[in-house]
């Protein structure tokens, strides 16, 4: 706990019981001293019986060392939950011993008649007394009549998607939109409202007149754009790709990728480092961390926790777009610019996530780049999985990148390789990352799934829009 400043001390006053809710303490800077106190006591000889003698009483004091850290226990202690039934007397009987499963048990521990006991799915997330403000009830014009409940509706989404009224186009639909909605130009116009956001708009058209297909993180590694305008601008210049070759990818209106065969390089590629046993390095070894994890997750319950600024319309007209504070260390033209490495995938360079979206142009690798344009000028069909490529195009490329990533790994850590020091172990290594057991290149390659709110995830971005 002491590790990880964000996490809070749990104690637990039963810490066998697994319905005991856990009292919390926060973490707080200190500045204070840990004394060593000894009381020694002397008695003094007793003369008359009568006379009564004090016994003499010495303190020492030892300054063991400076304290830069305390934690406070500062919610309720009697927030608790315990496994018990009321009976008709109003007799409270215990059901430990019937609902906690200690040892391996037979069909007749489970078969047993039992009182309802249906502990809580969660306990509140916070530990300390707040004023709860009831909303009023909403009133409605006249004329107003609540929607159906139906099957679709019944359990819907806590809020309502943000409309940003962007474009999708599936690789099977036979037109692609020529212009943006209304709604996204309106958008747009309300947020453009300063000479800083028309340049941002000028540079976003100059990068699609250069490439007509960008990737949303391309675009902020080219242009320092503040993240809740690029939302707007996007849909007002691009339409998103949602399945095919170009999924998860803008592109500019008017052009259709499926009828140009110099789109190709601009194909996207769904590239995730493997790791296992059999690559010669586990999960755990693996010098490009994951961006969470479920081992180190915890409960958002602290007292005190920073709350988390909405960007408004408002705040979007007053120069969030390039400028901001005059007290942050970046210049305002590369404030909001994200690093190369985030888009373009070079040699001797790890990426900086375990699973990157690629653009095929953006592979900057000679022997990458030849498999890329093995079939240039013979193009026929635009198909959706390999697009104008050749067919396992995409599974070449990524046995040449884990290859060259494996090397890199090798280099950094020698010791995870001891036991392959030969070529042939190499090149056997290497027949056997190419493909020949495909099925358990796929279950290690499951291990890797799209982790949420990642910069790189098409699932995040869709849902932004949707």
């Amino acid at each position: 706990i002491y590790a990880d400043p964000a996490k809070r001390l749990e104690l637990y006053f039963r810490p066998k019981d697994p319905y005991c809710h856990p009292v919390c303490a926060n973490r707080f800077p200190t500045s204070t001293m840990l004394l060593r106190v000894r009381r020694s006591t002397k008695k003094k000889q007793q003369l008359d019986a009568e006379q009564q003698i004090q016994p003499e009483v010495q303190f020492e004091m030892e300054i063991l060392g400076i304290v830069t850290t305390v934690y406070k226990f500062q919610g309720m202690s009697d927030f608790q939950y315990l496994a018990m039934h009321s009976g008709p007397d109003g007799k409270q009987t215990s059901m430990y011993d019937k609902v906690l499963m200690l040892k391996p048990e037979k069909e007749e521990f489970f078969n047993k008649d039992l009182p309802l006991y249906i502990p809580p799915p969660i306990f509140s997330r916070l530990d300390t007394p707040v004023d709860y403000f009831y909303r009023p009830d909403i009133q409605h014009r006249s004329g107003y009549n609540n929607p159906q409940v139906s099957g679709e509706n019944l359990i819907g989404l806590s809020r309502a998607r943000r409309p940003h009224n962007a474009i999708f186009v599936n690789f099977d639909d036979e037109e692609i939109p020529t212009k943006p909605l209304d709604a996204a130009v309106q958008n747009w116009k309300k947020v453009c409202t300063n000479p800083v956001d028309k340049k941002v708009e000028e540079e976003l058209r100059k990068l699609f007149e250069v490439r007509p297909v960008w990737s949303r993180n391309a675009v902020k590694a080219n242009i320092s754009v503040h993240p809740d305008k690029l939302k707007v601008l996007l849909p007002y210049l691009a339409y998103y790709m949602l399945t095919g070759p170009w999924r998860s990818l803008w592109v500019r209106f008017g052009y259709d990728p499926r009828k140009h065969p110099e789109a190709k390089i601009y194909q996207v590629l769904d590239f995730r480092i493997r790791c296992g046993m059999k690559y010669g390095y586990a999960a755990t070894d693996m010098p490009v961390k994951a961006k969470r994890s479920t081992y180190n997750y915890s409960l958002p319950i602290t007292v005190k926790k920073q709350g988390s600024h909405t960007v408004s319309v408002h705040d979007l007209k007053q120069g969030l777009g390039s400028a901001g504070t005059s007290g942050a260390k970046k210049p305002p033209s590369s404030r909001y610019k994200l690093k190369e490495s985030v888009y373009i995938f070079r040699e001797g360079a790890l990426p900086p996530y375990r699973q990157m979206f690629y653009q095929l142009c953006d592979l900057n690798v000679e022997s990458l780049q030849k498999i890329i344009h093995r079939n240039d000028g013979t193009e026929s069909e635009c198909t959706e999985r390999d697009g104008w490529c050749l067919a396992k195009t995409s599974d070449d490329l990524r046995d040449s990148m884990s290859l060259m990533i494996k090397q890199i790994i090798r280099s950094t850590r020698p010791a995870l390789f001891s036991n392959t020091t030969s070529s042939e172990d190499g090149k056997e290594q290497l027949a056997y990352e190419s493909g020949e057991d495909e099925d358990d290149e796929e279950e290690e390659e499951e291990d890797f799934k799209p982790s949420d709110g990642s910069e790189n995830e098409m699932e995040t971005e869709i849902l932004d829009y949707v």
